[in-house]
């Protein structure tokens, strides 16, 4: 076995790989801040169980024991299968196994005000893309969002332009497959909106095989002035799935961002979520869903930053916990000297099925202004013993009343998704997945 330090050697050997392995592209302002990347976490390695805020998520451990970074050059080819959501009307982006598979994805007649293309055309075409790559992961630093950027070569650029307004959702669809060996994966995506200009992105992962994947993601997301955005992540992958994925937003006057994250499924899954309210009147919306059994290890951080006067942030996760999985819930609040009427509101409800299963949360509030609103708090147990009685005295069996709680208890984060086929098709899956 590796040590730390060995390993976090074998990435730096990637890299002269996979840098190898750039044809012409390396004089782009995108590889030198690859390079500055790779030296921020060359320098720091990656965290193990001493750094705070991977306390209860060893992700370094995890790669070292089931990745050989190497394999990033050496990327798996696989076809592409159907997923559930394909015949779901918006427009489509499909990626296997980290390659886009411009064959079966379909943007149809996408307005001239809309912007959708590769993260490598973006950075030919895109005269101002440098203002923006990169800059939010600088205010808030993190291993693997050095690491993304140090390897990052896929992804998806949108820009939607000044009062336009996305007539349907854009689907960017994730399918990994790993029969044959392991997988690695770098997305990197980039969305500015801007004044007055709406969004809505469903993105899904997808994943089969007997081998380990591992997917690190990042995005960030500009939300100009008066600009909607809502983004729902559906993570459904297998249970040899490895995944970090960092959402980065940052919003300015009079705009509103939703961001919905929903795991049902995986071995190890990180959800890094951080928002800049740096404007008035700023409005943000953060909702989680974890549902998982067996050893799944789900982790959501998130962190929101209150910079100007009068902004409002509000902020649900729930968990249901089976068998052996562990959850993991530390959320902050920051509300800064100047933002002054801030609102603020948190919550983090989970319910344990096992006494084997394991919930650590930790919703936390720093604030320095004097004239704000704020508020969280936590709670974790089993399910109503009164509420079961009530449903069984009218003669529901005991599995199904179960149900019926279990349903509601998640429904009101599902409820928050905003595009209805995608909404009833999680509404299903978490019905068969308490079901059964």
């Amino acid at each position: 076995m590796t040590t730390p330090n060995e390993y976090i050697n074998t990435v730096g050997k990637a890299f002269e790989m996979f840098e190898a392995s750039l044809n012409g592209s390396k004089s782009t302002f995108l590889h030198e801040l690859r390079k500055e990347s790779l030296a921020a976490v060359l320098k720091s390695g990656l965290p193990g169980p001493k750094h705070e805020e991977y306390r209860y998520t060893n992700f370094g451990k995890a790669l070292e024991k089931n990745i050989a970074y190497q394999g990033i050059v050496a990327e798996t080819a696989a076809a592409s299968s159907p997923t559930p959501l394909d015949s779901f009307e918006g427009y489509k982006l499909y990626f296997v196994n980290g390659k886009l598979d411009a064959s079966r994805s379909d943007l149809g007649d996408l307005s001239e005000k809309v912007t959708v293309t590769s993260l490598a055309s973006a950075v030919k075409e895109q005269d101002d893309l440098k203002e923006y790559l990169g800059s939010i992961v600088k205010s808030w630093p993190d291993a693997f969002s050095h690491l993304n950027t140090a390897f990052a070569k896929e992804g998806i650029f949108i820009r939607v332009k000044k009062n336009t307004v996305l007539d349907k959702p854009l689907y960017i669809i994730h399918s990994n497959d790993t029969s044959a060996t392991e997988m690695l994966a770098h997305y990197r995506n980039l969305a500015i909106v801007e004044e007055g200009a709406q969004l809505k992105v469903i993105e899904a992962n997808f994943s089969t095989g007997a081998n380990t994947s591992y997917t690190n993601t990042v995005l960030e997301v500009f939300c100009k002035k008066n600009a909607s955005v809502e983004w729902s992540k559906l993570q459904l992958e297998n249970e040899t799935a490895l995944r970090i994925d960092n959402s980065l937003v940052y919003q300015e006057r009079d705009s509103k961002c939703t961001i919905n994250t929903v795991t049902l499924s995986g071995q190890m899954v990180r959800n890094n979520l951080y928002i800049a309210l740096d404007d008035e009147n700023t409005e943000a919306h953060m909702y989680g869903l974890y549902l998982i059994d067996g050893k799944t290890h789900v982790d959501n951080h998130t962190s929101v930053d209150h910079r100007k006067p009068n902004s409002f942030s509000n902020e649900l996760y729930k968990g249901i916990m089976d068998d052996q999985s562990h959850g993991v819930f530390n959320g902050k609040i920051f509300v800064r000297q100047d933002a002054q009427k801030t609102n603020a509101f948190q919550q983090n409800n989970n319910i344990l099925l096992s006494p084997n299963a394991v919930i650590n949360t930790k919703p936390q509030l720093e604030i320095w202004a004097d004239d704000v609103k704020c508020s969280h708090g936590c709670t974790t147990g089993q399910l109503d013993n009164e509420q079961l009685f009530y449903l069984r005295a009218r003669g529901i069996s005991e599995d199904k009343a179960k149900a019926m709680l279990l349903h509601a208890f998640a429904g009101d984060v599902i409820a928050n998704i905003s595009v209805e086929p995608v909404r009833e098709y999680l509404e299903q899956l978490i019905t068969d997945k308490i079901e059964n």
